[in-house]
C-alpha cells in the first residue's frame, strides 16, 4: 500500500468515527429532548444490550443470528450487482417451508432438523428465483420485482397461519408448535441463545473465504464491479452468475427464517420478523459488503436493536431514536465510501 492510499484510509477511518460520534451526540440530544436524560438513556442502551450475560446472549446474539445470516445473504447478492431488497420476503418463504416441515415429518429429531434447515434455505432460494426469472427472462428490475414479493411472502403466510397450517382450535392465527426435539439445541450456560449462531458465523466464514479465493467469488465480483466487461472477457457467464447470486441469496435469508422457526419462536405465526430482512440491507452496506465484516456489524444493530427496547422501558426514551442512529450510521459510511472512491479516482 502506497503512503497516498494509506493516507485516504486513514482519513476514511476518521470520517466514519466522526459520523458514529455525530450519531451518539444525536442520541444524546434526543433523549434530553423527550424528557429522559442522557446517562439514563445510555445506562438503559448498556444494560439492554451488552451490560449483563442474559442480555448480551439471549438478547443481542439472539438477534444477531438472522441478522448475520440475512445480511451475508444481501452482501452477496449487491457484490454481484444483484440489488436483492426481498430478503425479507425470503425469510418468510424459509420460516413457512421449515415449519411445514418440521410439523410435517412426525419423527422429529437430528434428520427432521436438518430437513427444515433445507426446506427453509430451498424457499428461500426458491423465491428469489422468481425475481431471477423475471430479471432474465423479462428484463424486471430486482429492485421492484424482491420489494413486492416480499409483501406477496407476507400475505402468503397470513393465510398459511389463518388456513392450511393454522394450529387445529383455529382460536390463534398461527401453527402448532414444533416439539422439543425438532429446535435447534441450546448453546449450554447461554440463555435462549441456539445453534444457528453457530450456523450463522460457519456461513459468513464461508461466504467471506469464497468471495476471496475461489473463481465462482472471482465471477460474482467480476460481475458486479461491470457486467459489460466480465461478459466481453469471454470467460464469464454474467446471466449464469446473475443467477446465481439470486438463488445463494435467497437460500441464505431463508434459512435465517428457518433458523427462526426452529431456535426462538417454535411455530410460524404473523409478523414473525421484526424486519430482519430490511435491517439486512443496513447491515450489510456498514459491513462494506464484506461478509466477514457483517458479523460485526449484525451484532451492532442486534446491540442496539435489543438495548432500544430497555431504553424506551427503563428511561422511557422512544425506541425510535436509534433507529434514527442506525440511519446515520448508514448514511456516514455510505458517503465515507463516495469520497474514498473519488479520492482513488484522482
Amino acid at each position: 500500500m502506497s503512503v497516498h492510499s494509506a493516507a485516504r484510509g486513514d482519513i476514511t477511518r476518521r470520517r466514519i468515527g466522526a459520523a458514529a460520534l455525530i450519531a451518539g451526540v444525536v442520541l444524546l440530544a434526543l433523549a434530553v429532548t423527550h424528557g429522559g436524560t442522557a446517562s439514563l438513556a445510555l445506562t438503559a442502551l448498556w444494560r439492554g444490550s451488552l451490560g449483563t450475560w442474559y442480555a448480551l446472549t439471549s438478547a443481542t446474539l439472539v438477534r444477531a443470528v438472522p441478522l448475520m445470516l440475512t445480511g451475508t445473504a444481501v452482501a452477496l447478492a449487491f457484490r454481484g450487482g444483484v440489488f436483492n431488497i426481498g430478503a425479507e420476503g425470503q425469510l418468510l418463504a424459509g420460516a413457512a417451508c421449515a415449519a411445514a416441515v418440521a410439523l410435517g415429518l412426525p419423527s422429529g429429531g437430528a434428520f427432521t432438523v436438518v430437513a427444515a434447515l433445507g426446506a427453509g434455505a430451498v424457499g428461500g432460494a426458491a423465491w428469489a428465483g422468481i425475481a431471477a426469472v423475471l430479471r432474465t427472462r423479462f428484463g424486471v428490475l430486482e429492485v421492484i420485482s424482491t420489494i413486492m414479493l416480499n409483501y406477496v411472502a407476507l400475505h402468503a403466510v397470513s393465510w398459511l397461519v389463518r388456513g392450511p397450517l393454522q394450529e387445529p382450535t383455529h382460536a390463534y392465527p398461527q401453527t402448532l408448535t414444533i416439539t422439543d426435539a425438532t429446535r435447534l439445541w441450546r448453546i449450554p450456560g447461554a440463555g435462549r441463545l441456539h445453534a444457528g449462531l453457530l450456523i450463522a458465523l460457519l456461513l459468513a466464514l464461508a461466504a467471506g473465504w469464497a468471495l476471496r479465493h475461489t473463481a465462482a467469488g472471482f465471477r460474482l465480483i467480476a460481475t458486479g464491479d461491470n457486467r459489460a466487461a466480465a461478459a466481453s472477457a469471454g470467460l464469464v457467464d454474467v446471466a449464469a452468475t446473475t443467477t446465481h447470486a439470486f438463488l445463494a441469496s435467497g437460500a441464505l435469508a431463508g434459512l435465517a427464517g428457518a433458523v427462526e422457526v426452529l431456535g426462538v419462536t417454535f411455530a410460524l405465526y404473523e409478523d414473525i420478523s421484526p424486519g430482519y430482512g430490511y435491517t439486512a440491507i443496513a447491515v450489510a452496506l456498514l459491513a462494506g459488503l464484506d461478509p466477514w465484516k457483517v458479523v460485526a456489524s449484525a451484532v451492532l444493530f442486534a446491540a442496539l436493536e435489543a438495548g432500544a427496547g430497555a431504553m424506551q422501558r427503563d428511561a422511557g426514551i422512544p425506541s425510535t431514536v436509534v433507529t434514527a442512529v442506525e440511519a446515520m450510521l448508514i448514511l456516514a459510511v455510505v458517503a465515507a465510501q463516495a469520497m474514498r472512491r473519488r479520492t482513488a479516482a484522482t
